[in-house]
């Protein structure tokens, strides 16, 4: 093997690394988003975790975080509850922060 096929195969790990660590963190980051937006709305128990688990899922309906945005904003319309955009994104990222934060620590 080349030096050159080498540093492509290592290339190629680090991607698949990278885009494993994304995908899980995005899927907790929806989950604590859940979590919280359930908090908001007032939901407790399984009521909260089954929330939790929806807010993962609308996440496989297209690419970005704005199908989950949308979930979360409709819900929390939906619930009276008074969250504007700016504290729902920013609380996005800032979770996003925290699930990158909790796999990379777990590993």
């Amino acid at each position: 093997m080349t030096t050159f096929d080498n540093r492509k195969d290592a290339a190629e790990k680090k991607f698949a690394h990278d885009a494993e660590l994304q995908f899980k963190a995005g899927a907790r980051r929806n989950k604590l988003l859940g979590q919280w937006a359930a908090g908001q709305m007032g939901l407790s128990g399984a009521e909260a975790e089954a929330y939790a688990k929806s807010v993962v899922m609308a996440d496989f309906e297209e690419a970005g975080d704005e199908d989950v945005f949308r979930k979360v904003r409709k819900d929390l319309d939906a619930a009276k509850a008074e969250v504007s955009d700016h504290v729902l994104r920013r609380t996005m990222d800032e979770l996003m922060a925290k699930a990158i934060e909790e796999i990379k620590n777990a590993g």
